[in-house]
């Protein structure tokens, strides 16, 4: 069973940084794909930057290309998001999720991925 365990949320001001750290255990082959949504209040959840585990290929939504940088630590089974030049509206629950490699072959959807963490909050706000 795969379980996932995110910190390193908090409140940071515009132009600041954070890093958010999922904990990966059960890991299978089938679930390779592991990265973070986030969703604001009152809007869907999207989602944000992956790592496929297998060949190490990535996917960042266009809102944080060039801020953010997604890595993972294969002795630890940790995926990290560095995030930078945070925004006011990057301020959402930060979940990570894992699924199939293919679910980031294309647009990721919360539907095709079968396991979550609790969710982390990330607010950016002067």
């Amino acid at each position: 069973q795969v379980r996932l365990v995110e910190s390193g949320g908090g409140l940071v001001q515009p132009g600041g940084s954070l890093r958010l750290s999922c904990a990966a255990s059960g890991f299978t082959v089938d679930y390779s794909a592991i990265g973070w949504f986030r969703q604001a209040p009152g809007k869907e959840r999207d989602g944000v930057s992956f790592i496929n585990s297998r060949d190490g290929s990535t996917y960042y939504a266009d809102s944080v290309k060039g801020r953010f940088a997604i890595s993972r630590d294969n002795a630890k089974n940790t995926v990290y998001l560095q995030m930078n030049s945070l925004k006011p509206e990057d301020t959402a629950v930060y979940y990570c999720a894992s699924g199939p490699p293919w679910a980031i072959a294309v647009h990721p959807i919360a539907a095709n991925f079968g396991s979550w963490g609790q969710g982390t909050q990330v607010t950016v706000s002067s």
